[in-house]
C-alpha cells in the first residue's frame, strides 16, 4: 500500500527542508525523500562549514535566468531580512563578511538543525537513504523507492543541479522535468575556475598567486580578488565572471583597479629612473608582477620610455584579455547555471503552469546566483512561495 500525503517534497537540500517545513507548519502532511544518508549536505559544506547563508543585499540582479524577471516575486515575498529573523530566532550567532555576505559564527550543522527543528514544527517527515526508482501521475504522483511508495497531489522537485556531484548531485531534475513534457535550459557549470592552455599556460609559473582585480565576462564586472591556479584562473573574481562567460569568449582582468587613468605616465614625469617592473611590484605580488612586465616588453627606465608604449602598457593592465579553455566543469562547480525553464513555472507559487500539483524550487530551475550567499537566498525564497502555495 502507498503511503499518502498532501505533498511530496524530492530533495533534502536548503530548497527541499524549507518548502516543506513552510507547508507542514500550514498543516499540510509533508513527506521529504533524500537519496543521500543525511540532508542538508551542500549547506554543510558551504562558507568552509561556516555557511554562507545569505546576502543581505539579494535582489533580482544579482541572478542569472532567462527571464530575468522571473525571481523578483519571490525574493520580495522572502527576503534576507527575513531569513535572518529566522536565524536569530535560534539564537544562531552570525556574522557579516564583506559586500553583505552572512555567515554563521559557529557551524554550517546550526542551519541544518534549524530548518530540521521548523520542519519537526510541522510533523514533517524527512526520510534519508531514498534513491527514487520511478515518479508516475496519474491525478496524483506515486514515487516509488527502493523501500515503499509514496502517494500525493502535490510533487516538489528541489534535487539541485549536477554541480558538485561527490556530494550525490546529479541532473535527476532535468530527467523528471523531460518526463513532464517541460523544457530545460542547457545546465552548464557556474562559479567555476577557468582553464587556460596555449601561451597563457605561462601564468601556471605562479599558481597560488593572488591580486585585486576587476575580472569582466559578458557585460558583467566583479571587483575582487583573481587567483591562479595550476590550471588557470579562480578566486572570487574570477568564479563571478565564470557564470557569465561562454566558451570561446574572453574574460577581461583588470589589474590597475585601484589606480587612476594615466598613471604610467604620471610615474614616467615622478619617478623617471623607475622601471616598469619596480612600479609593478609596488602594485602587485612580485611574481605577477615580473611576469606582467616581461610580456610587456618594456625594459627601459620609464623616463627613456616613449609615452605612446606607456599608454599601451597600461591599457593592456587595465584590459588584459585571456582566452580560457574550458571550465573545470561540474566537479568545481558551486551552482549551475540553466535547469527547469522559468517559462514552464509560476513565478509565484513555482508550480507547473501545465501540470497543476508539479513544483520546482532552488537549484533545480534556471534562476542562478552570484557568489557570496545569493543563491541559499533564492533557496530560502523559492522554497517559501512553493510551501505557502501547496
Amino acid at each position: 500500500m502507498a503511503e499518502r500525503y498532501d505533498a511530496i517534497v524530492l530533495g533534502a537540500g536548503a530548497a527541499g527542508l524549507m518548502c516543506a517545513a513552510r507547508a507542514g507548519q500550514r498543516g499540510k502532511r509533508v513527506q521529504v525523500l533524500e537519496r543521500a544518508e543525511k540532508p542538508g549536505k551542500k549547506i554543510l559544506i558551504s562558507g568552509g562549514g561556516r555557511c554562507n547563508f545569505t546576502n543581505i543585499g539579494a535582489g533580482p540582479a544579482n541572478y542569472l535566468s532567462q527571464n530575468p524577471h522571473f525571481a523578483k516575486s519571490a525574493l520580495a515575498r522572502y527576503t534576507a531580512r527575513d531569513f535572518l529573523e529566522l536565524v536569530e530566532s535560534y539564537d544562531i550567532a552570525w556574522h557579516e563578511k564583506t559586500l553583505g555576505q552572512l555567515f554563521c559564527d559557529g557551524s554550517a550543522k546550526q542551519i541544518v538543525e534549524m530548518l530540521l527543528e521548523e520542519c519537526a514544527k510541522g510533523d514533517v517527515d524527512v526520510r534519508c537513504g531514498e534513491e527514487v526508482a520511478s515518479v508516475e501521475h496519474d491525478g496524483d504522483f506515486t514515487v516509488t523507492t527502493q523501500t515503499a511508495t509514496y502517494t500525493a497531489p502535490a510533487l516538489v522537485v528541489a534535487t539541485g543541479g549536477p554541480s558538485i556531484p561527490k556530494m550525490g548531485a546529479t541532473g535527476f531534475a532535468y530527467d523528471l522535468a523531460r518526463q513532464f513534457g517541460l523544457k530545460v535550459v542547457e545546465p552548464r557549470p557556474a562559479l567555476v575556475p577557468l582553464t587556460l592552455g596555449g601561451e597563457e599556460v605561462l601564468f601556471r609559473e605562479i599558481s597560488g598567486v593572488s591580486a585585486p582585480v576587476v575580472a569582466s565576462a559578458g557585460k558583467a564586472s566583479f571587483p575582487e580578488a583573481a587567483l591562479f591556479t595550476h590550471r588557470g584562473l579562480s578566486g572570487p573574481s574570477i568564479l563571478q565572471a565564470s557564470s557569465y562567460w561562454l566558451s570561446g569568449e574572453p574574460v577581461v582582468v583588470n589589474f590597475l583597479p585601484g589606480h587612476a587613468d594615466g598613471w604610467l605616465l604620471d610615474a614616467k614625469r615622478e619617478t623617471p629612473r623607475a622601471t616598469l617592473e619596480s612600479l609593478l611590484r609596488e602594485a602587485l605580488p612580485d611574481r605577477l608582477a615580473d611576469i606582467l612586465s616581461e610580456k610587456l616588453g618594456i625594459a627601459t627606465e620609464l623616463g627613456n620610455a616613449p609615452d605612446k608604449a606607456l599608454r599601451t602598457a597600461e591599457e593592456r593592465l587595465r584590459r588584459w584579455t585571456f582566452r580560457p579553455n574550458g571550465t573545470e566543469g561540474f566537479g568545481k562547480a558551486e551552482v549551475t547555471v540553466g535547469g527547469i525553464s522559468t517559462a514552464e513555472l509560476s513565478s509565484k507559487t513555482m508550480e507547473a503552469k501545465r501540470i497543476p500539483g508539479l513544483y520546482a524550487i532552488g537549484e533545480a530551475v534556471d534562476v542562478t546566483g552570484w557568489l557570496g550567499g545569493y543563491n541559499f537566498q533564492w533557496a530560502w525564497a523559492s522554497g517559501v512561495a512553493a510551501g505557502e502555495a501547496l
